[in-house]
């Protein structure tokens, strides 16, 4: 059984005992969330696809970090005006492990 969320303007597709990093959420750790904007739950041949959500679905997860990406690093730069910038970006993130579907 799987099933498609979204959260934080990104699509993920995600089954029970996953792991992902999504975009940063105001809980602590250890606390247990319920993602209910849910796009697609499959279950085996079922198959239930949302117009663009499926009602009475969510999914369940449970808080269990928080850390931050790698740098990116952004360089601009002007050939022959001697403009040069150079600025760095860590996105922050909040990582869940997913507990249950409900369909």
């Amino acid at each position: 059984m799987y099933a498609v969320i979204q959260t934080g303007g990104k699509q993920y597709r995600v089954a029970v005992g996953d792991k992902l990093n999504i975009e940063k959420l105001a809980v602590s750790v250890g606390d247990a969330i319920a993602l209910d904007r849910v796009l697609m739950v499959a279950d085996g041949d079922a198959l239930s696809v949302g117009t663009p959500l499926l009602a009475n679905a969510s999914v369940g997860a449970t808080v269990i970090g928080e850390g931050r990406g790698d740098k990116v690093r952004i360089f601009k730069m002007k050939r022959r005006k001697g403009y040069r910038r150079t600025q760095g970006h860590r996105q922050s993130y909040t990582q869940v492990r997913i507990d249950t579907i409900q369909a």
